[in-house]
Formats: structure tokens, sequence, C-alpha cells
């Protein structure tokens, strides 16, 4: 039988989204199971692929990159892949998403200054296969974060019977 998510596995992904430092004991006694379920549940979600890795939330603006662009490209066609794993690969770039409308894809990329940001532009519009690039400077950030409210998605779902 395939594992499956369940209501547990929704709580203690709830716990270690709050802080995924937290110890084994301390998910185990909130949730009111033993450290070993805890334990268990973590690695079956690991091999599952839906906890994929363990990282520190970095606030980037404090390491002096606060200059935020969002990059519409377009591709030539028949070598869109080629352009995302091209824009995936660069230094600066958090987020490649393969997109409708007008684009084909939008990059999201950090910079220190105007300078590397203007460099960055005129390479990547400078990419074999790139017809067009679009870019918009972000002006203040209301919500940056790579979670979602599972507690609340989820409430009528996370009961343990």
């Amino acid at each position: 039988m395939p594992d499956k998510i369940d209501a547990l596995d929704i709580r203690v992904l709830v716990e270690l989204q709050e802080d995924a430092r937290k110890s084994l004991r301390e998910i185990a006694e909130k949730l009111g199971v033993a450290e070993g379920t805890v334990y268990n549940r973590i690695n079956k979600m690991k091999r599952m692929g839906v906890i994929q890795k363990f990282i520190p939330i970095i606030d980037y603006s404090k390491l002096g990159f606060d200059l935020i662009a969002v990059i519409g490209v377009t591709a030539e066609g028949g070598h869109l892949i080629e352009v995302e794993e091209m824009l995936a690969n660069e230094p600066n770039v958090t987020a490649v998403y393969d997109v409708t409308g007008e684009f084909d894809v939008i990059t999201v990329a950090k910079f220190k200054d105007r300078e590397s940001l203007n460099a960055f532009v005129k390479r990547i519009a400078g990419l074999e296969h790139v017809k067009k690039t679009y870019t918009m400077l972000v002006l203040n950030v209301v919500k940056e974060t790579h979670s979602i409210n599972l507690a609340k998605l989820m409430e009528g779902e996370l009961k343990v019977d």
C-alpha cells in the first residue's frame, strides 16, 4: 500500500513550518504522540518528497540584496526548457516559473545594486533563444514566504481519529 498523507502528517508539517528546529520531543508532546511516531512521519514525508529539505529563512536584504526584480521572458518556440534551465542556474535567481499569458517564463531575482541588475538583464536578454524580456522592480515586499498556512487551509482535515 503506497504512503499517503494523513491528518497527523499535516499536523507535523504545521509544527515544522512554525520552526523546523523544534525537537521531535517538542512536536510529539504538542501533538500527543510518541517521538518515534513523529520521527517516522518526518522520514516518510522526506521519502515521498513532501519534505525536500530543512533550510534557514534568510533575510537577503540584510545582506545587501534589497533590489528585487520580477522579469517576464519570452523564449523562441521549442527552446523554453533550455531558457528556463539557463535562468535557473543564475546565482541571483530565486524563482523560475513556467507560466501562461504574455510571457513564457517569470523569473524573480535579487540584487545588491542597479549595476548588477542592469548587467543581469542585459545578459539574460542576450541569451540564445530569448526573444524578449520585461523587467519590473519590486517597490515594497508585502509578503514573501515559501509556506502556506496549512493549519488554516486544512483545519477541517486536521482531526486525528
